[in-house]
């Protein structure tokens, strides 16, 4: 079993078993405190508002009802603020307030609605005219009666409320208050008579409910021979008229309120943190028994590597470290051993390089060192020719140096390129042109092969004549007298693919991996007449690479060799010009 699978399964026991004792006590918890708290704040909200709904019907108005507010607050535990529906919310009270604190920002939740106004209630079965005069009579004695209740509310008198039988309220003076009980008659309070005029607008209010439940029965007449007329007179006109007591009453009554409970910075509910603890408790045990049990484990092997990385640093460059089993561990000795190869691989190379750039440039250095003292010690005439050849191997010197810097550049992303559409058949015609004088000084025959219709490449001209044309040059010169070398351009889908062939001697199979590496020449010799520096296909390759392209190469001894460029093309072509 895999150390990613043991860890696994340890983990995954741990994380299950804490998560389901976690999750079904906090749901338990959860659960109950919720059913509870919402159970105690139905209980509140059906407090608040029925007991500020008895207030306004008992007094008729929401003057002095601060001490309610103030009282309900202290009961119930809320903060509760108390405003008008009207106009722009005026507060009667704020629990805060009478409490002495600085008010505080309401909860987000809705407002509460308190609406003290009586609703009238009609016996069943009665007339329609009985029904009219019993509410032309309700709502004139409600309003004298509502005034009553809130001129004794303000002159401090108890009031005593009743209803009859129709579910209005009805009032009297009770006890003076602060007076020890004595009672009160209701000292310059008295009951406002309803005028004539008074009813004559309660008539004229009530009487469209007369016309309306006529209608209805002059309707139902037609369907059954009157036989359901007056029921259905009757059965329509006591919503009309419990509309009109509720529309005449309105400005008598205390206005509709507004209740908000709670605040924005009320602390919210807790769970229990005994069993919470407990489990965690657990949870953190048994963590560290499975934490034990898998440092045995992982602790030996990551002490060797621990050790072998530290000796690599150092720079033993050969330090590896055992590995056994199959696990992620033992695969990451695995990656530690290749890095290590790896980094010891690239350490070689560069020595390489190093001596390969010293080898390319000391040999012409002591020979221009020579003649420059023979020169100068007049041993030697400097004649045009001698001249000539020293100029020629400066040039080679500094297309060396030009080339490191070339290759530099393009390694580290830093080579310039300015891209555009380019027309690769006309490119090859160009190399062919270029190098078609350096092919007859070898007898070589240079052709192009290229398809009529123009293909078009995202590329920087200039750098992939550089590439092209060290794939040529190196061509030339592996070409004996007699052979040629072939450029052809072919489109393939959504590339182009440009070959260099040439008939030369080709190159061993075992050297094809190494033909772009820097210096590599297949010349073990590294004669001038053979090669250049070495860096023209690490350079080619990086230039293709930096035009999201590949390259490749296939040879075969005795009959010649093969590089492939294989370029993406844009998703349309250029314009024609």
């Amino acid at each position: 079993m895999s150390f990613r699978l043991r860890a696994l399964a340890l983990v995954m026991l741990l994380v299950v078993a804490a998560t389901a004792a976690t999750a079904w006590l906090t749901l338990r918890q959860a659960s109950r405190q919720a059913s509870e708290t919402a159970a105690a704040d139905r209980a509140d909200i059906n407090r608040v508002t029925s007991e500020l709904r008895q207030y306004g019907l008992r007094h008729g108005t929401w003057d002095g009802v601060a001490p309610a507010v103030r009282e309900l607050a202290t009961a119930t535990g809320q903060r509760i603020r108390v405003t008008t529906t009207t106009g722009s919310g005026a507060v009667l009270a704020d629990s805060d307030v009478l409490m002495g604190r600085e008010p505080r920002r309401t909860g987000p939740g809705a407002p509460l609605l308190v609406d003290p106004r009586p609703e009238l209630r009609l016996p069943a079965g009665l007339a329609p005219v009985a029904a009219f005069k019993i509410t032309t009579v309700e709502i004139a004695r409600y309003r004298s009666g509502a005034a009553y209740a809130a001129c004794l509310t303000r002159a401090g008198t108890e009031v005593t409320v009743g209803r009859d039988e129709h579910g209005v309220p009805t009032y009297a003076a009770g006890r003076k208050a602060g007076d020890g009980g004595t009672p009160a008659p209701g000292g310059s309070c008295r009951r406002a008579k309803t005028s004539s005029t008074q009813y004559a607008r309660y008539d004229e209010a009530a009487k469209t409910c007369l016309s309306d439940a006529d209608a209805d029965a002059d309707a139902d007449a037609g369907a059954d021979a009157g036989a359901g007329a007056d029921a259905g007179g009757r059965a329509g006109i006591t919503p009309c008229l419990q509309r009109v007591f509720a529309e005449q009453v309105r400005d008598a009554a205390p206005p509709p309120l507004q209740v908000r409970l709670g605040a924005l910075d009320d602390p919210p509910s807790t769970l229990a943190a005994a069993p919470a603890v407990t489990v965690a408790v657990a949870v953190a045990a048994a963590a560290i028994l499975g934490a034990l049990l898998l440092s045995r484990t992982v602790l030996r092997p990551v002490s060797a590597l621990t050790a072998a990385s530290r000796g690599l640093g150092e720079g033993d460059l050969a330090r590896r470290v055992p590995v056994t089993g199959r696990d992620e561990i033992a695969e990451l000795g695995r990656s530690f051993n290749r890095m290590a190869e790896s980094l010891q691989a690239s350490e070689e190379r560069q020595r390489r390089l190093v001596g390969d750039v010293a080898h390319e440039l000391r040999t012409p250095l002591a020979n221009l060192r020579g003649y420059l003292e023979a020169l100068r010690d007049g041993v030697v005439e400097p004649d045009p020719e001698l001249l000539d050849s020293l100029h020629e191997e400066v040039l080679l010197q500094q297309r060396i140096v030009d080339d490191l810097q070339d290759l530099a550049l393009a390694e580290a992303g830093a080579l310039t390129y300015h891209r555009d559409h380019t027309d690769l058949g006309e490119l090859l015609e160009t190399c062919r042109t270029a190098h078609r004088a350096q092919a007859e000084r070898a007898g070589v025959t240079l052709t192009a092969t290229v398809p009529a219709a123009p293909v078009y490449a995202h590329a920087d001209a200039d750098r992939l004549r550089q590439a092209v044309g060290n794939l040529v040059s190196n061509a030339v010169r592996a070409t004996a007298p007699g052979g040629g070398v072939r450029l052809t351009l072919e489109r393939r889908a959504a590339e182009a693919v440009v070959r260099v062939s040439d008939t030369g001697h080709g190159i061993p199979a075992e050297q094809l991996p190494h033909v772009f590496e820097r210096f590599w020449r297949a010349d073990a010799a590294r004669g001038r007449a053979t090669g250049g520096s070495g860096l023209g296909l690490s350079i080619t390759r990086q230039i293709v690479k930096d035009h999201q392209g590949t390259i490749g190469v296939e040879s075969e001894v005795g009959v010649g060799t093969t590089f492939t460029m294989v370029l993406p093309l844009p998703s349309t072509e250029a314009p024609a010009d």
